[in-house]
């Protein structure tokens, strides 16, 4: 098996640990707010954990809110409130196995439909049989490969 291939083996194991967490949502306040009203920590708790003022850390809560926080404020605040920051990226939907194969698809499409075009031009058009091996052959080696070219 190739190293490319184990890899996102791997990776799409991990993503299915973490596929539950595709429809979590949290309100608009942000986790930190939450977390902290519902485990009942005042501005001035919470700051003192932190080692700044009251103010910075309803900043800091402002900040996740709107989405301009920082990873590593991020991690600080969860720890401040005795919890782990996770972080992760996964797929919006399926695996990263399928996100490769719609893109090998889609690239095999565009290969296909110019090289069959210049085949017409050339008066050797080909039958519907022969481009559709051509097209799966195409996506299979694509998605054995994974070219950086499929991503453009």
């Amino acid at each position: 098996m190739n190293t490319k291939k184990l890899k996102i083996e791997q990776l799409d194991n991990k993503f299915n640990l973490l596929s539950p967490l595709r429809s979590m949502t949290i309100s608009d306040e942000g986790w930190i707010k939450t977390i902290r009203t519902s485990i009942g920590m005042s501005f001035s708790q919470f700051g003192k954990k932190l080692g700044i003022t009251p103010q910075s850390a309803k900043a800091i809560e402002t900040r996740e809110a709107c989405g301009s926080i920082t990873l590593k404020s991020l991690d600080a605040a969860a720890r401040a409130l005795d919890m782990k920051l996770v972080y992760a990226i996964v797929p919006i939907e399926g695996s990263l196995s399928d996100l490769i194969e719609e893109k090998a698809k889609e690239k095999a499409s565009e290969i296909i439909s110019r090289t069959s075009h210049n085949m017409l031009l050339e008066d050797q058009e080909n039958d519907s049989k022969r481009l559709q091996n051509e097209f799966e052959e195409t996506v299979a080696e694509l998605k054995r490969e994974v070219p950086k070219y499929l991503w453009d």
